[in-house]
């Protein structure tokens, strides 16, 4: 099984789970696991990793709308050097000073590879879920898409430098608890733009009628070389970390004057049916395993 086969056969034995993080008494709670083979491409530093590790957890809790507050990570590595472990946390602390929260500790361990497993806990006062999708409502995302994927490019033609640069995202928090105000359902960009659409459309029980132009990064049209590559850096690639969300189509320009960040309306929410420029948009993204 992938990730999503095997997420799905457990649903029944986890009815909580399905969301960005779990809300339990008012605390959101999210862990994710990150390997140096599928998450840090050659070249990318070990702060890097631990800005981006922890990162992925601060956005799912974003996801969710709710407020961080600490962070942990058990880290692994095949030899463990003070150099390296310095880093990786000096970049788990910067990234929860942006974002909010604070890096509190963890476990460390040897293992084959770099791994790193991280937790974010979250105050949920106003969770907000992927399953409350209208139809009638614009779906929007923050942000811009496609970062990770130039990024990655960069890694393979060796400009690491800024490559790292833009492997080190700025998790949506402030966003986040702005849309919790708004938004019928929500959910992060890590699997990419279309499978988090297909995700929200099977959590609502409802579709989506997307149009084009996607908001891409410029660093996507610098790198890319064919229309075919930025339209997978954009809407399949994924890892950028977004916020994807339905909200009132007469909020969008209220939230848009609300946030400090680029807030783009894609499309419609619909009863079926999942379409981009009125033709199928495949359910394809970023998969674990």
């Amino acid at each position: 099984m992938d990730e999503r086969e095997a997420l799905r056969a457990l649903a029944g034995t986890i009815p909580d789970a399905g969301d960005d993080a779990a809300v339990v008494d008012g605390l959101a709670v999210t862990t994710d696991m990150l390997h140096r083979s599928t998450d840090f491409p050659v070249g990318t530093t070990h702060y890097t990793a631990g800005w981006r590790a922890i990162g992925a957890s601060l956005s799912d809790i974003a996801a969710m709308g709710a407020e961080p507050v600490a962070a942990v990570a058990a880290y692994a590595e095949t030899s463990l050097e003070y150099e390296e472990i310095e880093s990786f946390v000096r970049g788990a602390r910067d990234v929860c000073a942006q974002a909010g929260g604070e890096y509190v500790g963890g476990d460390l361990d040897d293992h084959e590879e770099l791994t790193v497993a991280s937790t974010v806990v979250g105050r949920a006062d106003q969770p907000v879920f992927r399953s409350g999708a209208t139809p009638g409502e614009a779906v929007c995302v923050t942000g811009t898409l496609g970062r990770s994927g130039a990024a990655l490019e960069l890694f393979e033609r060796g400009e690491t430098d800024r490559a790292n640069e833009l492997f080190r995202f700025s998790p949506r928090v402030p966003a986040g608890r702005t849309l919790a105000e708004h938004a019928g359902a929500m959910m992060d960009s890590s699997d990419g733009l279309a499978r988090s659409l297909h995700q929200l459309a099977e959590a609502s029980d409802c579709g989506f009628a997307i149009e084009s132009p996607l908001p891409v990064a410029d660093v996507v049209e610098e790198v890319a070389e064919t229309d075919e590559q930025r339209r997978e850096m954009g809407a399949f690639f994924g890892e950028d970390f977004e916020l994807v969300c339905t909200v009132p189509d007469s909020a969008v320009e209220q939230i848009r004057d609300e946030l400090s960040v680029p807030f783009t309306r894609i499309g419609d929410v619909v009863g079926s049916g999942l379409t981009l420029d009125d033709e199928e948009l495949p359910d394809r993204g970023y998969t674990h395993g």
